[in-house]
């Protein structure tokens, strides 16, 4: 048995051997920029010092860990960076599907090309721009907000920026603008998939636009939705770094609510130059959502096996 199944993967080779030439770059590449990098998860358990050298550095075991744990923010990063990234999961699947189906609605094909591409336009928008543009419009002297809106409803002008409670909104709008567009293209991928029967048999049954979307549309882009959720749950410990330190212009009277472990981690490293520091709160994050993915496929998969990645 073992020797011909060893046999059959020989000629199966054999036989696909420009297939897996073909992808040979593509192996290389992800060995060099995702697996190669991992030996300097060791940076983690050193007190790094460049006259020694990565190798030679000093031992210093959990350390590193223990000073990320133990600043007094701890608690603030933390929280900061589950309620935001929870947020957004929630928030912008929501919306990314809303989106999708109303896409989906529009018959004529060059609007809705033209409605994608415009929705997609602030995806493609980098961090720092999307910053000067929060910027022209919450300025406390000259922004179009304090400028012209405000003052059209008869409300004093606001220091957005040194009001620290106003901004898990702000960001949350942010975010949002600049992301639902990518999710919801992904989303629109899946609807076009469905059969157009289903929706004939449907509108002949009498069954409304509404009832449509939430008996077939909902249920047959289920696994699509559940992937992606899937995969953002692995991400809940990892923020967007541009949106928490760029858009905030690092205002330090807005920490309390825009400081995330990235955020926090760098100053700690441009402050400090502690690289060992730095590299255990990433190895933190990785292994949190590992494990968080690993959970949440299992409940999933628990569930229906369908649905789960692996």
């Amino acid at each position: 048995m073992r020797r011909s199944t060893f046999a059959y993967r020989i000629q199966n080779i054999k036989r696909h051997w420009l297939l897996l030439v073909m992808i040979l770059p593509g192996i290389i590449y992800l060995f060099i920029n995702n697996y190669l990098p991992m030996l300097g998860i060791i940076i983690a358990f050193k007190n790094v010092n460049f006259a020694k050298g990565i190798w030679g550095s000093d031992w210093v075991g959990l350390d590193n860990f223990a000073y990320l744990f133990q600043t007094q923010d701890a608690w603030v990063i933390t929280r900061n960076t589950l309620l935001y990234n929870g947020a957004f999961i929630v928030l912008g699947t929501i919306l990314s599907i809303a989106v999708a189906v109303l896409l989906n609605e529009v018959r004529k094909r060059f609007v809705s090309r033209l409605y994608q591409s415009i929705i997609l336009l602030p995806y493609l928008i980098s961090m720092v721009i999307v910053a000067y543009l929060v910027l022209a419009l919450l300025n406390e002297e000259n922004g179009f907000v304090n400028h012209y809106v405000l003052p059209w409803l008869g409300i004093d002008s606001v220091s957005w920026y040194a009001d620290a409670g106003k901004w898990p909104y702000i960001l949350s709008v942010v975010y949002l603008w600049k992301n639902v567009g990518y999710t919801c293209i992904v989303y629109l991928a899946s609807i076009v998939g469905i059969s157009e029967e289903y929706y004939e048999s449907a509108t002949l049954d009498g069954a409304s636009k509404w009832r449509q979307v939430w008996s077939i549309t909902l249920p047959l882009i289920k696994p699509t939705m559940v992937i992606l959720v899937l995969l953002s749950v692995g991400r809940i410990f990892n923020s967007d770094f541009g949106l928490f330190y760029q858009v905030p212009l690092n205002s330090g009277a807005l920490q309390t609510t825009t400081d995330v472990i990235d955020t926090y981690v760098y100053r700690g490293l441009m402050t400090f130059g502690d690289f060992g520091m730095s590299s255990a709160a990433g190895l933190y994050q990785s292994i949190v959502g590992f494990v968080l993915v690993l959970t949440t496929n299992a409940f999933v998969r628990r569930k229906d096996k369908d649905l789960a990645l692996f």
